[in-house]
């Protein structure tokens, strides 16, 4: 007999179906639920269960794990359609997608007021990352409740980090990928550079990864076609993080700084660029194909 707690997880995309694979894999009961149908399936085909809908998988749940794609899901689901009145007290629900912090500071207070833990977990490593269960977590709560949840994010997560109370790990998550792009498109526009004067792009990676230009950038998701085979830039910039996702956690950034008067020049320019990126089709590429817009202009 299974004595693992039993899981709910809502939302199956690119980030949550091999997160909730990972947890199935692990020999937890999982019931998952998506809008996708093929993404529902697939964690079938591993061992999970399917869900009619939100309600059903979380009322038996002992955990119930949110990824979802921005702040008005969230709050759609928490609040608006209220998932937490079918959610018994005393369950733990952590709350992984990159949201406003505003946003998990609410739920967490209607959470708390139904006698529910809760925890704000958005995740950094990709879908490589969630793939492999490395991802790491970024957590926002109180510390007793991360010490509950701790065996099951280490299933999903290699590094755990607790930023503060409710909603500071959507701050740091927003302060990370703020300065994920700022560097994604540094990194893009010294090999633009580098490859408009004659030189190989992996030589120059190479050369600036061991340097001082050295970042995450060059050393794991290089931005330049055929410099790395397993990043998106070497399949037509095809799955990844979206150029769209990430202009929605750069909106997230430049809404903290504007709330707390924040000085972020470079965060603000490196929202303009992708979104003016989105804005000629590349929404839903991988956001390191801000290389083929420097390419072009």
């Amino acid at each position: 007999m299974n004595t693992l707690p039993r899981i709910a997880f809502i939302g199956l995309g690119h980030m949550g179906g091999p997160m909730a694979a990972n947890l199935v894999r692990a020999g937890y009961p999982v019931s998952g639920f998506d809008l996708t149908a093929d993404a529902v399936a697939a964690l079938v085909s591993l061992g999970g269960s399917a869900a009619p809908d939100a309600a059903s998988a979380a009322t038996q749940a002992d955990i119930v794990i949110s990824m979802l794609p921005a702040s008005q899901h969230v709050a759609g689901l928490y609040l608006e359609q209220d998932l937490l009145a079918a959610i018994r007290p005393g369950t733990l629900v952590l709350e992984c997608s990159t949201i406003a912090p505003e946003t998990a500071r609410k739920v967490h207070a209607a959470a708390s007021a139904r006698g529910i833990m809760m925890l704000d977990a958005p995740v950094s490593g990709g879908t490589a990352g969630a793939a492999a269960g490395t991802l790491t977590f970024i957590i926002g709560g109180e510390a007793a409740v991360l010490e509950r949840a701790r065996p099951v994010l280490e299933k999903m997560g290699k590094n755990l980090f607790h930023a503060g109370p409710a909603g500071s790990g959507q701050v740091a998550k927003i302060c990370n990928n703020m300065l994920l792009a700022i560097h994604m498109i540094g990194t893009a526009e010294a090999l633009n550079l580098g490859v408009s004067n004659g030189l190989d792009p992996k030589v120059l990676s190479d050369i600036m990864r061991v340097s001082s230009g050295g970042n995450w950038s060059l050393e794991k998701y290089n931005p330049w076609p055929g410099v790395m085979e397993s990043t998106p830039a070497s399949r037509e910039y095809e799955g990844g993080f979206g150029v769209d996702l990430m202009l929605k956690d750069l909106g997230l950034a430049m809404e903290a700084a504007l709330q707390s008067r924040s000085a972020t020049p470079l965060g603000a320019l490196a929202r303009n660029l992708y979104a003016i990126h989105s804005s000629q089709g590349a929404g839903q590429l991988d956001f390191s194909s801000i290389q083929q817009w420097l390419k072009r202009h």
